[in-house]
């Protein structure tokens, strides 16, 4: 317990002293919770375990299965809305933000939930779904939504989640919001070559001499590229 509360402090910068973590923090209490709930599934006792983990649930909002696998130094900020399944496994060192979900896709009653590896920083409402791996120090941005393995080290944002960035540095940060954003990075690239594609035609109808009528959209096309940066 004194390492989950020093654990606290080391990646919450809003924890101020013990009493706080010790009293106001849902995540933690939901891990400990889960501890015995755990030790009580382990050892066949499945339906007070079931029953401790909904106790748990009602006290913190974090539903944690008994049965799913958690490593050391694991730490779910603020927590409201987190579900993990039954076949989940957490490695070490593990940052979670409110509203995640690690849910399975299948009825079968094998490994159906994600396994999240070392130093995975999970971010606000993003879901992970089906029996995948997210790879050691890799990044889910907010809002993400996960179906296929992530490797280690990427950054994955998007509904799907797509990988936008790999070989990133493995440390647990907590800029889970400033992602790369891929679909305004494909738009920029349309634009620019419209912006492109116009000037030459515009060139082309001074050079033959033609009178044409004033493109209403070339305004609104450079707003679009002044948002944009363009």
């Amino acid at each position: 317990m004194i390492k989950d509360i020093k654990n606290v402090f080391s990646k919450d910068p809003a924890a101020r002293s013990v009493a706080e973590v010790l009293f106001c923090y849902p995540g933690l209490h939901a891990l400990w919770f889960h501890r015995v709930a755990n030790w009580l599934w382990r050892h066949k006792l499945h339906f007070w375990a079931r029953w401790l983990s909904h106790g748990g649930r009602f006290c913190t909002g974090i539903e944690i299965h008994p049965g799913a696998k958690i490593g050391q130094r694991f730490f779910i900020d603020h927590g409201m809305g987190v579900v993990i399944g039954e076949t989940s496994e957490i490695g070490n060192d593990v940052l979670m933000y409110q509203g995640v979900v690690l849910g399975g896709t299948s009825l079968s009653k094998g490994k159906r939930h994600p396994t999240i590896c070392d130093n995975a920083v999970i971010g606000t409402g993003a879901i992970v779904l089906g029996g995948i791996t997210v790879g050691e120090g890799a990044k889910v941005g907010a809002g993400s939504v996960v179906t296929k393995d992530v490797p280690a080290g990427a950054t994955v944002v998007g509904i799907p989640g797509r990988v936008v960035e790999e070989s990133r540095r493995m440390v647990i940060d907590l800029e889970h919001g400033k992602l790369p954003d891929p679909v305004a990075d494909a738009l920029k690239v349309v634009l620019t070559e419209q912006q492109k594609l116009m000037d030459r035609l515009a060139q082309l109808e001074k050079n033959s001499g033609l009178k044409v009528p004033q493109d209403e959209l070339r305004g609104q096309i450079r707003e679009i590229m002044k948002e944009f940066n363009l």
